[in-house]
């Protein structure tokens, strides 16, 4: 049983580190990445605690420089994954008798190591891995994933600190079991901080992982893997394999011994999946915790008192960091016909100064997507809404992939709220808007309701409270994560829990207690000190 109550003081958000010229953290950054660009990596699976390697390479080339060869990663089969499930399942028992407080201590170990040792790893392949600017990498690969590893053993002990009411004569307890059998992690390649918290949250709360990273996040999942081994991590409670998804997915979601999967990627996929445990439920030892944050069609609506800096801002940054690569990411914008022209002034001028390009350029604000079937996607968003008479090219629209796969940042305007570019998730730098009467605030918002199936995040900005109020009403369950006057992305760990709903996911809320709670299967025991010895009761002694 597990009944510890230990304390964990509230931790506090890791700073963000400036990278400014002549810091510390630079120098020491740029010596790394001219390291790992000098030399190529053999990057193994890890399996019950072995760096396994097999005879199938599959090469890695950054996004923004496909020509450059960073290494190889050793690609697995079915045998590597019928392996990974039996070092899970055979260090479960040993992994949960080890305690909450110790489990804690090993995940604790592992924030330190990210903030101090292996910060300019971790950020210097998610760079070249990834293709991300050194403040994205920063905010993501060491602080955000930092942040996870100390406020998820911060809400592991408030939840073992909750217990039952024990009256007189009794004493009831809650105890958090891990689930039966084993959890599947599946992350995607945008956010190394993901990928971290995907696995690691579940093995916290005393359950044994099978990983499979994204292709295009291997080299940095590495890293990951690395710091858990040094923070003491027991073998066989994360596996990492590298399989295709169809070969992991034929065996893990046919095992009697799933437990649940903890998933972040896209809508249509995380649908086959549910589709599949569900056709195989009865197979089952329990039922699956089936965990997911998936697609966003996210929203910028403003009102006609609002700010239009502020607007032009939120949506520049908010669309086009990360190349649009975010789920949080607006990409849909509604903007009153009183405000449109001095915005559309201001974002012109603002595009026009912003750099796009290889990472290591610091002066860059927009690098490469992330391989050639995203650019591929993206791009023929462009090609559509360029010869689609309800769209007009606002800025950019050209496209390149013969270096890397670079995208300029796109804005459409489209007279179609309706359209395909409003509706559909692209997921890179593409921005759409759409301007509407004034006077109609409240049937856009109804049309902001109602235009996209997912609801991931949004933001109103508007100065006129009662507009706020309106739209904070109306669009309840249009975003999971609402902003008002800020742009839709960037939540942070212990500030803003983050997850949607509708087509966006199960909306479990990483970042928070709500996610952890999934992970586990409560028991209730109650005892009692005098145990009754007659089986008649009072009201049976009227004569």
């Amino acid at each position: 049983m597990n009944k510890e109550i230990f304390k964990i003081s509230i931790p506090i958000n890791e700073p963000i580190l400036n990278y400014s010229p002549g810091s510390k953290e630079k120098k020491e950054l740029k010596k790394v990445l001219n390291d790992f660009k000098s030399k190529e990596v053999d990057i193994p699976m890890y399996i019950n605690g072995k760096e396994i390697r097999t005879d199938n390479k599959i090469r890695i080339s950054p996004p923004h420089n496909h020509n450059h060869t960073l290494g190889c990663y050793n690609h697995g089969d079915a045998s590597h994954v019928h392996s990974a499930i039996k070092a899970a399942m055979s260090a479960k028992k040993s992994w949960n008798a080890l305690g909450a407080a110790k489990r804690a201590e090993i995940f604790l170990k592992a924030a330190d190591l990210i903030a101090g040792p292996y910060r300019a790893k971790i950020n210097a392949t998610t760079m070249l891995g990834q293709s991300k600017n050194i403040f994205q990498a920063e905010v993501d690969a060491a602080c955000e994933l930092i942040d996870f590893l100390r406020f998820n053993p911060y809400y592991m002990s408030k939840i073992n600190e909750e217990q039952p009411i024990s009256p007189e004569g009794m004493k009831n307890s809650l105890d958090y079991r891990p689930l039966e059998g084993f959890v599947f992690a599946l992350s995607p390649f945008n956010f190394t901080s993901i990928a971290g918290n995907l696995c690691s949250s579940v093995a916290l709360m005393g359950n044994t992982v099978v990983w499979k990273a994204s292709r295009t996040q291997i080299y940095s999942a590495d890293i990951i893997m690395k710091v858990f081994k040094e923070a003491g991590l027991p073998n066989g409670v994360i596996n990492l394999i590298h399989t295709d998804g169809k070969t992991a997915g034929d065996i893990i979601f046919k095992h009697p011994d799933f437990g649940g999967i903890h998933f972040t990627g896209s809508t249509n996929v995380f649908q086959n999946f549910w589709k599949e445990i569900g056709d195989n439920i009865s197979n089952y030892k329990s039922y699956p915790r089936i965990v997911g944050e998936t697609g966003g069609k996210d929203f910028i609506i403003a009102h006609k008192s609002a700010d239009f800096l502020a607007i032009s801002t939120a949506i520049i940054r908010g669309g086009f960091e990360f190349q649009g690569q975010k789920c949080s990411a607006p990409s849909r914008v509604y903007i009153p016909d009183n405000l449109w022209e001095p915005i559309k002034e201001n974002l012109l001028n603002e595009l026009s100064t912003l750099k796009m390009g290889d990472p290591e350029d610091f002066t860059n604000f927009v690098n490469a997507v992330i391989d050639e079937k995203a650019f591929d996607n993206i791009t023929s968003y462009i090609d559509f809404a360029k010869k689609d008479n309800n769209h007009e090219l606002l800025i950019g629209g050209n496209y390149d992939k013969s270096e890397g796969y670079y995208i300029e940042p796109t804005i459409f305007l489209s007279s179609n709220p309706k359209s395909k570019l409003m509706c559909e998730e692209i997921f890179g730098p593409i921005v759409t808007i759409h301007i509407y009467d004034k006077e109609k605030y409240e049937e856009t918002l109804d049309l902001v309701n109602n235009t996209s199936p997912y609801a991931l995040t949004g933001a109103i900005f508007a100065k006129e409270k009662d507009a706020i109020k309106l739209a904070n009403k109306k669009l309840e369950y249009a975003a999971g994560n609402f902003y008002i006057n800020d742009k839709p992305t960037g939540a942070v760990v212990g500030q803003q829990p983050f997850g949607g709903s509708r087509a966006s996911g199960t909306n479990d809320k990483a970042g928070s207690y709500l996610n952890l709670v999934r992970w586990v299967s409560p028991r209730t025991t109650k005892e009692v000190f005098e145990s009754p010895t007659n089986y008649r009761y009072p009201f049976m002694n009227e004569k």
